[in-house]
């Protein structure tokens, strides 16, 4: 999937540079979070990293993996030779059987399924089309990829992976930080992924795997929700 630099310009909401790490406090300790690109994200908590999805961006200088989620098989979420770069003998890489198929190492977690790794516990969320696009192709078929609730020192990390706005999605409960995807065809407009946050209320939520997606759409939809919308520029130069 291509990915491309966008320029957003939305009221009262700024745009850090992708490196800039997010920080969240919790019972157990900080928990950074750094956007890398489009889906690729790494998280620092516990004297752990995690990676999830590292397959765009770069990762010179970034440290190795102790935890490595993937969510799907394509390749802005899968890319073994970046993987093969973050992984250390113990990585533990926790992935849906379609990735384990073509990823050796992986410990397979399917849909509904909880495991825990360290000091974070990892929910396999369900992630998929509701209908197909306008060529009549479903792009990630029920079943298949997993979006992930993390959880860690009391807070609920919830990353969508590439879906639209599923009942599992809009069934969540209690999530502090949510990671939203949306583009066309591949998952869902910003209309459509607004109205999912509207309906699972996350404390706070971030846009991302946008593409080219309008996002001053996302933010003004939930205007009024008390929703803390966090924009970030997930397409550096």
């Amino acid at each position: 999937m291509k990915c491309l630099a966008v320029a957003l310009s939305v009221a009262s909401s700024s745009f850090l540079f992708a490196a800039t790490p997010e920080k969240f406090s919790t019972s157990a300790g900080e928990l950074q979070l750094t956007p890398i690109q489009h889906a690729s994200l790494m998280i620092q908590a516990a004297g752990k990293v995690i990676y999830i999805d590292p397959a765009l961006g770069r990762y010179e200088g970034l440290p190795q993996a102790d935890y490595i989620l993937i969510t799907d098989i394509h390749g802005d979420h899968l890319a073994p030779t970046v993987v093969e770069k973050l992984r250390k003998p113990d990585t533990v890489i926790l992935a849906p059987k379609a990735v384990a198929d073509k990823l050796t190492g992986c410990t397979v977690i399917s849909n509904g399924e909880t495991k825990t790794v360290g000091a974070f516990q990892v929910e396999a969320i369900p992630m998929y089309n509701l209908k197909p696009a306008a060529n009549g192709t479903i792009f990630h078929d029920k079943g298949r990829g997993n979006g992930y609730v993390l959880t860690y020192g009391g807070k609920r990390l919830y990353f969508s992976g590439d879906t639209e706005g599923t009942p599992e999605m809009k069934a969540l409960r209690n999530i502090d930080v949510a990671f939203v995807c949306m583009n066309l065809p591949y998952t869902m407009t910003p209309e459509a992924a607004a109205e999912a946050v509207r309906a699972f209320h996350p404390a706070i939520v971030y846009p991302y795997h946008y593409s080219q997606s309008d996002l001053s759409v996302f933010a003004k939809a939930l205007a009024g929700t008390g929703i803390d919308v966090r924009l970030r520029e997930w397409y550096p130069k």
